[in-house]
């Protein structure tokens, strides 16, 4: 039998998602304002929304240009990363590079792109990278940091060579914050996509809203909100489940519950 902690812990974000939209809800009606619609208008207009196929092919575009943002990020950003944390010379190399990069909002960097490279796929994927890869780099430095010398002299004695330390101590051993920060980078990707495509808006889920918000049709604005932020959930609901697979061992006794996982 399920113990009222857990219980009350299993339905704590659903409870704390109705209490936001009663408030959103209760602000609606008091308000009174037509660009601002109630909940209850917002939700109704969810199955239009995934029931158009323009839609639907849409938003299927902005996760396509998401996973390979991501994917292309955490690629690169997770070696640089680990041999930034074991090398003073590679990090005094791009640590000034990466704080240059770090404080630029992204979409400050969205017109410059698009005169490089139009406005297609290529830019809103190469902005999502920018977005992602920050996260990534510091939490793999930190983990690469914090892995005990004594581990690695132990391999050195055992015969590895300088790589071969990398991919089974290093790697290994900081795991469990290169995943952090790919959860994060996970949250950042989302955001940069959206983004990217609210200014160079061919296509996609940022399209959809501002079209919809040039239109005045707020339900649908207000309803693509709830959309995205479901997707954010889903999201990173399945990353932390692969993550609490990989890092079992590492699981810390107390966590901030993100999402439904």
């Amino acid at each position: 039998m399920m113990s009222p902690t857990t219980l009350i812990r299993r339905i704590a974000p659903a409870l704390a998602c109705i209490g936001l939209l009663a408030i959103w809800q209760v602000a609606s009606l008091v308000l009174k304002n037509d660009s601002f619609p109630t909940a209850i208008e917002a939700i109704k207009a969810i199955p239009d929304i995934l029931s158009d196929r323009e839609s639907l092919i849409n938003i299927l575009a902005s996760l396509r240009r998401m996973a390979m943002g991501f994917g292309a990020a955490v690629l690169f950003s997770i070696p640089l990363g680990l041999l930034m944390g074991r090398s003073r010379a590679v990090a005094a190399f791009f640590n000034p590079l990466l704080m240059v990069i770090y404080p630029v909002p992204k979409a400050a960097l969205m017109p410059i792109i698009m005169l490089w490279l139009g406005v297609g796929d290529v830019t809103k994927t190469l902005v999502i990278f920018l977005g992602v890869s920050l996260p990534v780099i510091y939490h793999s430095f930190e983990g690469a940091k914090g892995v005990e010398e004594k581990m690695l002299w132990s391999g050195a004695a055992m015969g590895l060579s300088p790589l071969q330390r990398l991919v089974r101590i290093v790697l290994p051993a900081a795991l469990p914050e290169i995943l952090t920060g790919c959860r994060t980078g996970l949250v950042l990707a989302l955001i940069t996509m959206i983004t990217s495509e609210m200014i160079a808006r061919q296509s996609g889920a940022g399209n959809i809203l501002f079209n919809a918000l040039d239109m005045g049709q707020y339900d649908t604005v207000f309803a693509m909100i709830i959309v995205v932020g479901a997707m954010g959930i889903c999201l990173d609901a399945i990353f932390e489940r692969i993550r609490a697979r990989l890092v079992r061992w590492s699981e810390p006794q107390f966590d901030m519950p993100l999402s439904f996982s």
